[in-house]
């Protein structure tokens, strides 16, 4: 589930698995990663301590229910509870969005999502209350692979390292198709631009490493996609290789918030519309379920500042109604007891601490939501965030 406050608020995703139910046994089952709740948050410049670990818990959780609606109208469901087990020795060794995630296909169970596994030699899980965390249905379009970027070029500016070209700065993961031996390790890194020897430039990452590491199991093509981690990057260094690559070797994938096109500019002048072009990038690369201000270094926080000036913008490049009206909740959960709005949301440092109440950042907690009502005529928005306004305002 995409990022909230989740001391908080837990968004939770529904899916019609209609067509994977077939007749007699089915299996239901789940992988898990640390994404915002485990995972690291926050930059380094400020503070020695970032970026944590575990800022909201350390334990991944999973809670899950499969309505079933029988052909007489009566509905069965089958929720998760302390008889599910869970295999703690998977493939993906490691999965953080700074530092990307460690993929061992030596490690794979083969039918563990089939029906007839024997799961006897697992590990029992532990069950544990809800407490008063509400829960809600996810109201924002959800993180999707929106496009696929095949590799423009590739280079070896030293003996066995390999830089692929994408050929565009963009938000995601790649595809990697590698043959090899088992147990083989391939890392591939990701970076923005290249050093003058044309080797990867990474200084400007900081704690986020952007390294993704694939074990082989030496089973002939093997393809290794993230399942829990994405990059800024336009070039991408793969190592490890026995065979020089083509360029066939590596996709990139655009991963973001999936929001309709609803607005373009086109006219006589193309340096101009390159600048369009740029501007949209620059919004799919900061829309991950918050609006961030960067997809590659140790940040990608929900800096309000940078949605403030950029809020029109994005509203005329993109349907931006439901992942605003989500963000406008991220707010006023993070505003401080003094009606301080916070300068990033959600806020995972304590707003009555730190980052808060910044002219130009804490602003946003009143332009964005004007900003909707202008653009979609929605009153509703206004009548919801209108009291944590006046706070601020009063503040």
């Amino acid at each position: 589930p995409e990022w909230t406050d989740y001391e908080k608020r837990i968004q939770y995703q529904t899916y019609d698995v209609t067509a994977s139910i077939h007749d007699g046994d089915n299996v239901l089952g789940a992988m898990l990663g640390d994404g915002w709740y485990l995972g690291r948050l926050g930059p380094t410049r400020w503070a020695k301590d970032y970026p944590r670990r575990g800022v909201y818990g350390l334990h991944r959780r999973l809670l899950a229910r499969l309505d079933v609606e029988l052909a007489d109208g009566s509905v069965q469901s089958i929720v998760s509870d302390g008889e599910w087990k869970c295999n703690p020795d998977g493939p993906i060794r490691q999965a953080d969005n700074f530092l990307g995630e460690t993929f061992d296909a030596r490690k794979i169970v083969p039918g563990w999502d089939a029906p007839g596994f024997d799961d006897t030699a697992w590990a029992a899980v532990t069950a544990e209350p809800l407490d008063a965390v509400l829960l809600e249905a996810q109201m924002n379009e959800p993180i999707r692979v929106i496009r696929e970027m095949p590799a423009q070029s590739v280079a070896e500016p030293t003996p066995g390292v390999y830089i692929f070209d994408l050929g565009q700065n963009m938000p995601g993961w790649c595809r990697i198709r590698i043959q090899g031996e088992a147990g083989q390790e391939i890392m591939v890194r990701h970076g923005e631009m290249l050093n003058l020897n044309g080797t990867l430039y990474t200084e400007n990452l900081a704690a986020a490493v952007q390294e993704d590491r694939y074990i082989l199991a030496g089973m002939g093509e093997e393809v290794f996609e993230p399942h829990f981690t994405y990059h800024g990057f336009r070039y991408v260094e793969v190592t490890g290789l026995k065979t020089k690559p083509d360029t066939s070797m590596v996709t990139g994938c655009v991963v973001c918030s999936d929001t309709r096109r609803t607005g373009t500019l086109e006219c006589s002048n193309p340096m101009l519309n390159k600048l369009v072009e740029n501007i949209l990038w620059t919004q799919r690369s900061n829309m991950h379920s918050v609006p961030t201000d960067c997809p590659q270094r140790d940040e990608r926080m929900g800096w309000m500042g940078d949605a403030q000036v950029f809020g029109q913008s994005a509203i005329f490049n993109t349907d931006m109604a439901a992942f605003f009206t989500k963000w406008m909740q991220d707010i006023r959960d993070a505003q401080a007891k003094d009606g301080s709005f916070p300068d990033i949301a959600p806020h995972a440092y304590d707003p009555d601490v730190r980052f808060k109440n910044a002219p130009g950042w804490a602003d946003a907690g009143v332009f964005v939501p004007w900003r909707l009502y202008q653009n979609y005529g929605d009153t509703r928005v206004l009548k919801e965030h209108l009291e944590a306004a006046k706070r601020y305002i009063e503040c």
